[in-house]
């Protein structure tokens, strides 16, 4: 609202809030006039300073503002002037985390009003299926279920419609023609990829449940998905054991895995590039900053570069004041992180090679394979799941067959 409008509208504003006092002043995206003044790439602006300067004066100046209360929002607040945040001004803080399983299944009730819902759909089960969604992706997604009844012509909103809206917020719309226009064999190998993902972590400790295995290509650049239903309690806490990350990490080696298992390692496709850099990633961070390795110790070895007032605290580029012997020794225990769970992965693909083959083709044949028929696939199959066990020293993976894995695995 003030973006370009400057300080008079700012005096406007509270003057008129004073004449219509008790009232509330609401000012949402502050963050677009209450950047930190006075820094930054491109130098000052004046207009937005003027407008920042006065909304400080009209909150805590000497006449005051009896019967007004004035209301911010924002999702930077890392960026905003120390000004704002001062006693007298935005001095309370209300965060508004992501809604909970109770949160979401109440918005859902409210953004279904007007839909008609088949019998079966259930609200509680969408909230189920949707952790981590904010109160304008529920919106969104019934609104997206709506119109899809309504291209086809049906008069109630169903769960195939909720599906496909549930999918496409999560990963993109699907490709026209879905796998219709890929090759055969390039169907096969996102199939058999996508298959070693689910296997692995299906049967790999503490990991997430799988809600649904894909191949149909998206509008995201994916080509198929395997999806994972988070708990919930780990959404709320934020915490993860370190358990859980090294399933994760074996989980995300899985889809590669089934590749070189069915392929061969010459066969390898660049489909894992995003896989890799997940592993890397994270386990760069178990050592470097979760303190999660014997070996370099219970320390944080790279700290957040500060940011400027245009990037964020926390969006500097990560320094670290250890030498090259430290880094050699971290370089060494993500290596072992990384080979520990790749043979984990290994070990349950292979043992388990007839569930692959099936649930591969399986998605061959009808592209989308569920959590129930999953499920039942394990069970038929007599799947065999696996502990994570050190491997010693050994770094080279080229040197362990497929079909000879050690006995310490």
């Amino acid at each position: 609202m003030f973006v370009g409008v400057g300080a008079s509208r700012v005096r406007d504003v509270f003057s008129q809030a004073k004449k219509n006092s008790p009232c509330i002043i609401f000012i949402d995206e502050i963050d677009a006039v209450g950047r930190q003044r006075g820094a930054g790439f491109a130098g000052g602006n004046d207009e937005r300073e003027q407008t920042i300067n006065q909304i400080l004066v009209e909150m805590d100046g000497f006449n005051g503002n009896p019967g007004i209360i004035t209301i911010a929002a924002t999702n930077r607040i890392d960026i905003l002037d120390q000004a704002l945040l001062r006693p007298g001004r935005f001095d309370r803080k209300i965060t508004v985390d992501l809604p909970d399983f109770k949160g979401r299944a109440r918005i859902l009730g409210v953004h279904s009003r007007g839909k008609p819902l088949e019998p079966d759909v259930d609200l509680e089960a969408i909230a189920r299926r949707t952790p981590g969604f904010s109160g304008a992706q529920l919106e969104n997604l019934m609104n997206e279920a709506a119109i899809s009844a309504a291209r086809k012509a049906k008069r109630t909103v169903g769960w195939e419609e909720i599906d496909s809206a549930v999918d496409r917020i999560m990963v993109g719309i699907e490709k026209k023609g879905g796998t219709d226009t890929l090759a055969a064999r390039q169907n096969e190998l996102v199939a058999y990829h996508e298959a070693g993902h689910a296997i692995v972590g299906a049967l790999i400790p503490d990991y997430d449940q799988v809600q649904k295995i894909s191949i149909i290509p998206r509008s995201n650049g994916a080509g198929g998905l395997t999806f994972f239903a988070p708990q919930e309690s780990r959404l709320e806490s934020g915490m993860y054991s370190k358990q859980y990350l090294e399933s994760q990490l074996a989980v995300a080696l899985g889809g590669r895995l089934a590749e070189e298992i069915i392929f061969g390692e010459d066969f390898v496709t660049t489909g894992a590039s995003n896989d890799i850099q997940q592993v890397a990633s994270i386990a760069k961070r178990m050592v470097k900053e979760w303190g999660m390795s014997d070996k370099v110790g219970r320390v944080a070895l790279s700290t957040p570069q500060q940011g400027g007032p245009f990037m964020g605290r926390a969006m500097g580029t990560p320094r670290t004041r250890w030498g090259s012997k430290i880094m050699g020794y971290v370089d060494a225990e993500v290596e072992r992180l990384v080979n520990n769970s790749y043979m984990t992965a290994k070990e349950i693909l292979v043992q388990n090679r007839n569930l692959l083959d099936h649930l591969a083709k399986t998605l061959v044949e009808q592209e989308v394979v569920s959590a129930e028929e999953f499920q039942y696939m394990i069970v038929q199959f007599g799947a065999k799941t696996a502990q994570f066990k050190v491997i010693g020293e050994e770094l080279n993976r080229e040197k362990l067959p497929f079909q000879g894995l050690p006995d310490s695995v």
